[in-house]
């Protein structure tokens, strides 16, 4: 019998199918020109998807990173709420919907999903894309203004990837409210810079206000004690590339690591990571060197060696973003 394919290898069979016939270089110039105009280095009134190829092109390129990296935020989010499966669910500024994909990566089954997103391109591709997965073939995809406008449905959980940056401060305020509003789980991503992070930290204060315990990746719901303009606390999740992403970034890996920060927080009762680690473990010769975000609030290095045993044997395979220590079989 064969094995059904997970929701991570039919997207990305989708992904691929969403080029034939476009050709690659064309594919690559769509992809530059949307980084750019992204990134503000194109006039503010040039439209930024013109037409499907475009939608198209930057969904190939971008999908698989937000995918895995809102899959990994949300797997963090799950450990702490063990038991746990959302009955709906929201993408505030979806566009083509890899949160949706992450989300049934998750949790099994089907439930009721909304995406809200304002480009029409965005999301007329990502109803098309979600016809390859049973469960988002029922989604709804709803052209919203994601802003102070907005309003939202009661939902068991609402994500928001990689939006906060595109929004005002009286929107991201306004979008935050609204999730807090509606939502028994609120997921955010952005990407792993300090202006991201300065970004979910802000929401984050606003989620924990309005009642919200943490989840993750802090193991607690005080403030993060990491001083301001000192570092920033961020994750990593590898993505497999794909020949445009070879073509449009260079170089030939097989995969490249998507850099992003989270916070996941919910009204339900949880059971956060007793600390976590928030830097790549430093494996050296009979010791293994752990920076840990812990309950008590503060940051601290701790070391394990093989005198640890079994614990040692953890610390070299723990990854960063890990909930140390392991929880027990």
């Amino acid at each position: 019998m064969n094995t059904p394919a997970s929701p991570a290898d039919t997207l990305r069979a989708t992904l691929t199918g969403l080029l034939d016939g476009l050709p690659p270089s064309q594919a690559a110039r769509a992809v530059e020109r949307l980084i750019a105009a992204y990134r503000g280095d194109t006039p503010t009134h040039a439209p930024i998807l013109r037409d499907r190829a475009d939608v198209a092109a930057y969904a190939a390129y971008r999908m698989p990173a937000t995918f895995e990296a809102v899959r990994s935020a949300l797997a963090a989010f799950a450990d702490a709420v063990p038991g746990w499966v959302p009955g709906s669910h929201a993408d505030v500024g979806g566009g083509t919907g890899a949160a949706t994909w992450a989300v049934s990566a998750t949790w099994d089954g089907t439930r009721p999903v909304t995406v809200l997103d304002w480009a029409e391109p965005a999301l007329a591709l990502g109803k098309e894309i979600a016809a390859a997965h049973p469960a988002l073939r029922d989604a709804r995809w709803q052209r919203a203004r994601i802003g102070t406008a907005l309003t939202l449905d009661p939902v068991d959980l609402v994500t928001v990837s990689y939006v906060l940056n595109e929004l005002t401060e009286a929107d991201r305020t306004a979008l935050v409210d609204a999730a807090a509003r509606a939502a028994r789980a609120v997921v955010i991503v952005e990407a792993g810079t300090p202006a991201g992070y300065a970004r979910v930290i802000e929401a984050r204060d606003r989620l924990v206000a309005a009642g919200f315990h943490v989840a993750a990746p802090c193991p607690h719901s005080a403030a993060c004690p990491i001083a301001p303009g000192t570092d920033w606390c961020h994750f990593s999740a590898r993505v497999s590339r794909s020949s445009l992403h070879r073509q449009v970034k260079g170089g030939s890996l097989a995969y490249e690591d998507e850099k992003f920060s989270y916070v996941a927080a919910t009204r339900l009762p949880v059971t956060p990571a007793p600390a976590r680690v928030v830097r790549r473990p430093q494996i050296r010769k009979g010791q293994v060197l752990l920076d840990l975000c812990e309950t008590d609030e503060r940051l601290r290095r701790t070391t394990v060696t093989k005198r640890h045993g079994d614990l040692y044997k953890a610390a070299r395979d723990a990854n960063w973003g890990d909930p140390w220590p392991p929880a027990e079989d």
